[in-house]
């Protein structure tokens, strides 16, 4: 059990230091990231939607009869955030649209918070089905850090405050949803994890659906198709690697 939890704990940590990595190369390529952003957002949109409906609605699905239902709370939640946000942050026209990064983060961040609970399910399983799971789980994490931090820029933030926001969000969370789900992770039975999966796939649908792929659609850059394709398939890669 103890080989378990530091092997969750070395897995999870990875997966933080990835992420991280993605927001440290594109903070050192500002000029390069801003220009080729919507590349970004396309593959994100890809990435994001592509897992949640071919992989985590059906999962959570089939761990809790309940999932279906906070699918849709986990939809209309983000939803109704998005409209608080939008009444009460970003209602002068002059304040920066902080909606487009703060919504997105807030998705991300409850995903990666998942990753962290599924780590110390499948390791408690297993290391064998951990490590397994861990390889799929840990190619996402790069670009999920690039695209978390420039999402923030788009939003408004500054530089460091939008560091900070994308390292909590996307990196520190998976480590943390591991640590505080290990030590109760006998008492978190199939159906909860349903739960809790099918609420993140109900906030990442309506980031990816919502916010990124509109804003694809305002540009039309050369390759966004491509890359929205390319997220495609690297969801799928990702799907069949665990």
């Amino acid at each position: 059990m103890e080989d378990a939890f530091w092997t969750a704990l070395g897995a999870s940590s990875l997966a933080a230091a990835v992420t991280s990595l993605g927001i440290y190369t594109i903070r050192h390529y500002k000029a390069w990231g801003e220009k080729h952003s919507i590349y970004f957002v396309c593959f994100a949109a890809g990435v994001l939607i592509s897992v949640s409906f071919l992989h985590i609605i059906p999962k959570s699905f089939d761990m809790s009869p309940y999932a279906p239902t906070f699918l849709l709370i986990g939809f209309l939640g983000m939803h109704l955030f998005n409209r608080f946000i939008t009444a009460f942050v970003c209602e002068k026209k002059s304040e920066p649209n902080y909606v487009i990064g703060v919504v997105p983060m807030l998705g991300i961040g409850m995903h990666s918070l998942i990753d962290g609970f599924v780590y110390s399910v499948t390791f408690t399983v297993s290391i064998f089905t951990g490590l397994l799971t861990a390889t799929g789980m840990v190619l996402h994490e790069f670009p999920e850090g690039i695209i978390t931090y420039l999402l923030l820029l788009r939003g408004g933030f500054r530089e460091k405050t939008a560091l900070l926001l994308a390292f909590f969000a996307a990196a520190l969370t998976t480590p943390l949803g591991m640590l505080l789900s290990y030590p109760f992770i006998s008492h978190i039975d199939k159906p909860l994890l349903g739960i809790l999966l099918s609420l993140s796939a109900g906030a990442l649908v309506y980031v990816g659906a919502t916010h990124l792929l509109p804003q694809a659609e305002k540009e039309h850059a050369r390759f966004s198709l491509i890359a929205l394709g390319s997220g495609i398939i690297v969801a799928i890669l990702i799907i069949l690697s665990k």
